[in-house]
């Protein structure tokens, strides 16, 4: 898929509770953040699409992890499934959370220096020590 060309996609939690819907520049730069919160949130590391357009059913719950932004996630099963900066009406979602094929295609790694110990980065895509 290419920069420009617009892409329909759906998703929803682990239980289904909260389902969601939207469109998405395939050619979006999807970068794996490797932050403490993000890890920490995650499990792992998270990426999530920037989208032209969201519709979600259900009510996420939200947590407001820092003062720059809130993460939404289901009360029931616990997914994460959005990232909400504050004073921005975007709410980015989780790519983990959309469903296949998703067309996305991871392209580098943000905030290595703050990476796990448990795992190495070494797929060959650009890294920045920050955002």
């Amino acid at each position: 898929m290419t920069a420009g060309e617009i892409t329909a996609f759906t998703g929803h939690c682990l239980c289904g509770a909260i389902s969601f819907r939207g469109t998405f520049d395939a050619g979006h730069d999807l970068k794996a953040c490797h932050c403490g919160q993000c890890r920490r949130w995650s499990g792992h590391y998270w990426a999530a699409i920037l989208p032209i357009s969201l519709e979600i059913r259900g009510a996420p719950a939200w947590y407001r992890a820092s003062d720059i932004a809130r993460r939404g996630f289901c009360a029931t099963c616990g997914s994460s499934l959005f990232w909400q900066r504050e004073g921005s009406d975007v709410i980015e979602v989780a790519a983990g959370a959309i469903d296949a094929p998703t067309g996305l295609t991871l392209r580098g790694h943000i905030f290595v220096a703050d990476k796990g110990d448990y795992y190495p980065i070494d797929d060959g895509l650009p890294q920045k020590s920050r955002e």
